[in-house]
């Protein structure tokens, strides 16, 4: 046997190392070479610049021949990416590419940490003639440059196009996000999302920036959380029987939630979860009764609305119970930031409840609101002692700020802008703008690009606006549907988040936003997205033409883009057609019907026609006066709303219907000159769950200077607080046989606060109308 002096093994390791870097070095020198393409592939597809969403903050294209890479990709900085790697992996190699690390020298795609670069989230993005450089001073910076960079690839990069390698215009880019918090709120609840959506979801919203999933996991209608220590929550509380005997249902196991929350930090996005109090938690009480005030056994709801059975806030027990729900839910997620709802929670249980009211008088406070800011504070003291803040809708206000709550605001921007000047955080998140389960012709793509989240009056005071989400609740919104109301009007809204309202407020912006959606839709396509449509395919628009033969009402169906094409027709209630016509042609109105649209969406037929309810009448376009000031949330479109021609749908959200709250509605109609009237009419919707309701009395009045009026008819509602289920117009007439008069007067009689048996008891009730409609005696 021959031994190895200490000398001897000194030089043999010596001589060994100066082999390993010469090996090291000859490896670094290949992967250069095979990094750079040998010879260029003219079946290789071309990136492009024209379809990145969001816009970036800055870009110039720079000059030089184009970047081509070869079907290998070698990646140099990958442990500058953390988990995001893990992502970014996956796309390239799906996208046909073969993937190698090459450590911190020699790859033909570099990741590098620049710790010049300010905000955690922006980056620098270059490509020359040989190589691709992402920089940021984080992560986070890198990966939004990453998705940059794959907008910037040809699109059929998303289904393994570029196994032939690709090119890519030379270009330069420097970008950061306006606001910090871009969102999309998920209600898992009211429908259930499979796990494999919901990771659908993530990627999409990842796609464009957004790093927010608000995840809405508890409601009256289904509890989807799985905790431990209470397995009724989700054995009773996360199945629902719906009114015709089937049942819906499901819920999210630990292990879902945990490969959903790493799957969504892998791509940058947060979740928040949101665990519903006091409010709407009747999932949770039919589980439990013991958790409400009354302690009745309740069925999970299986209707839409606001419900009066909530947690009762006066119970120890249910502090602990939900204590006990909050630790389980923060070991799930590791975001610092907990929802806990804090809406819609009638205080109609609490103020018939001793053990409220004892907490009421133990605590000093002054009423339930002041209650729901308790039990809210409570929440929130506890989630702080594990790390965690609160955000609630902005109903938490009421009762005064809860300490250390952010403030979501839903009912318009009051909520974020009284945030802001108590000193709070804000998320705006508005009805008339961020509402993705309102119809296109309510909130379309145009609108929802216009919306600015932190207008002048919320930018001055001690709090800050962090950004907006936009809200999918999905109450008339399963799975199937969901992807087609969500994008591509969610995209709008996140370059409004990402690049700034200052941007995308200026003249043109959207039409230079729709430039770069238009090619942006084939990379949907090719992801699978069942995007919808930016807006209602056509606008209808009527008008009155007025000459020596008399009055014509006619109708105009306008397209929202070129991409559209189509036919018109009127079709009378009777059942007769006119002549279809081109969109560019007139329709003549002749009495009540509807104005159809074929429509014909970038070449293809869309199998449902769109209808507009109408009728020319004799009080169709004259003047009214309104003695009541409708709902700054449903106007019917202005003072003429009811005498437009235009009928409300059966959507009381279509923005045809005018409505206020816990008053009449009286208005008045000249017809010009004295008429002789065969009778009227008038539509109201109706849904109770919804606090709608139909007036008590509507009286009808004539006159002809105007100024005395003799009431001609009365209808009475003598059964408006039967329950029923009943949701849309109701039609209401009455006849005016042997009257003649110039000025008609209706008084519709709102019937008061919710009865009793109603969940919003004691709420003021609201009243919808359309159209008023004046039939002449022939």
């Amino acid at each position: 046997m021959q031994f190895t002096t200490g000398m001897q093994a000194q030089k043999i390791l010596m001589k060994n190392r100066k082999l390993f870097t010469s090996l090291t070095l000859l490896v670094a020198a290949v992967l250069v070479f095979m990094s750079l393409p040998e010879k260029p592939n003219h079946k290789s597809p071309t990136g492009s610049l024209s379809a990145i969403i969001p816009a970036p903050q800055s870009m110039e294209e720079t000059e030089g021949g184009e970047y081509y890479s070869s079907s290998l990709i070698t990646v140099e900085g990958v442990e500058e990416l953390e988990s995001s790697w893990n992502s970014i992996e996956e796309f390239l190699k799906n996208a046909g590419l073969d993937v190698v690390e090459a450590g911190d020298v020699g790859g033909n795609l570099a990741f590098r940490i620049d710790e010049s670069i300010e905000g955690e989230e922006s980056y620098g993005l270059e490509v020359s003639e040989h190589k691709i450089t992402i920089s940021a001073r984080s992560s986070t910076g890198l990966y939004w440059g990453f998705t940059t960079l794959r907008l910037i690839m040809p699109d059929v990069a998303e289904t393994g196009g570029c196994s032939n390698g690709f090119y890519l215009p030379q270009v330069r880019i420097e970008d950061s996000p306006e606001f910090p918090h871009r969102g999309l709120l998920l209600d898992c609840c009211r429908h259930f999302m499979e796990p494999e959506f919901v990771k659908k979801m993530i990627d999409n919203i990842s796609l464009h920036k957004m790093n927010v999933l608000h995840w809405h996991l508890t409601e009256d209608q289904g509890w989807r959380i799985e905790i431990d220590a209470y397995p009724r929550l989700t054995e009773v509380g996360a199945w629902r029987t719906e009114l015709d005997g089937s049942t819906h249902g499901g819920f999210y196991t630990k292990e879902q939630i945990r490969e959903i929350v790493k799957y969504a930090e892998e791509r940058n996005v947060e979740i928040i979860p949101e665990i519903e109090i006091p409010g709407h938690s009747q999932a949770a009480l039919a589980s439990y009764p013991w958790l409400g005030c009354v302690g009745d056994s309740l069925p999970v709801a299986n209707k839409w609305g606001v419900f009066k059975d909530i947690y009762c806030a006066g119970n120890d027990s249910t502090l602990r119970f939900l204590e006990t729900v909050l630790d389980e839910v923060c070991e799930l997620f590791p975001s610092n930031r907990i929802h806990i709802g804090g809406d819609e929670a009638p205080k109609v249980r609490w103020d018939a409840c001793d053990k409220c009211k004892k907490r009421i008088e133990e605590e000093g406070l002054a009423d339930s609101h002041e209650l729901q800011t308790w039990i809210i504070e409570h929440v929130g003291h506890y989630l702080e002692s594990k790390g965690k803040t609160i955000i609630g809708w902005d109903e938490i206000l009421e009762g005064g700020l809860p300490e250390g709550a952010a403030v979501q605001s839903w009912r318009g921007m009051a909520g974020a802008i009284e945030g802001v000047h108590l000193g709070t955080d804000v998320i705006s998140s508005p009805t008339s703008h961020c509402y993705l389960d309102y119809p296109l012709n309510n909130i379309d793509l145009e609108k929802i690009y216009g919306f600015d989240p932190e207008p002048d009056e919320a930018s001055h005071g001690p709090g800050r606006v962090l950004g907006g989400e936009c809200n999918m609740w999905t109450e008339r919104a399963p799975q199937e549907t969901v992807e087609s109301k969500v994008f591509p009007r969610a995209i709008g809204l996140a370059e409004v988040l990402w690049t700034g309202p200052e941007t995308t407020g200026k003249e043109g912006a959207y039409y230079e936003f729709l430039e770069r959606l238009d090619p942006h839709f084939n990379r949907l396509a090719l992801l699978e997205v069942e995007y919808g449509l930016e807006a209602q395919p056509v606008a209808m628009k009527l008008a009155l033409e007025e000459n020596d033969e008399g009055r014509k009402l006619l109708a105009k169906f306008i397209p929202v883009g070129s991409f559209i094409k189509g036919k018109g027709q009127f079709v009378s209630a009777g059942g007769g057609e006119s002549e279809p016509v081109s969109f560019d042609q007139a329709i003549e109105v002749d009495g009540p019907g509807e104005v159809v649209a074929e429509i014909n969406y970038r070449g293809r037929v869309l199998e449902k026609k769109i209808k507009y309810p109408v009728d020319f009448h004799a009080g169709a376009y004259r003047d009214i006066s309104l003695d009541y000031t409708p709902s700054m949330y449903y106007t019917g479109g202005g003072n003429y709303a009811l005498v437009d021609g235009k009928l409300g749908s059966d959507n009381f959200r279509d923005g045809a219907w005018q409505a206020v709250q816990g008053e009449d509605m009286e208005f008045t109609v000249d017809l010009g000159s004295e008429t002789a009237l065969d009778s009227v009419s008038i539509n109201f919707f109706h849904y109770q769950d919804a606090w709608i309701f139909m007036p008590r009395t509507i009286s009808i009045l004539t006159s002809n200077d105007g100024e005395e009026f003799q009431v001609v008819n009365v209808i009475e509602n003598s059964d408006v607080f039967v329950k029923n289920d009943y949701e849309g117009p109701i039609n209401q007439s009455a006849s005016l046989e042997n009257v003649s008069a110039r000025y008609v007067k209706v008084i519709s009689e709102n019937p008061g606060v919710c009865p009793d048996w109603h969940a919003a008891a004691t709420m003021d009730t609201w009243l919808f109308v359309d159209e008023f409609v004046v039939r002449e005696r022939r």
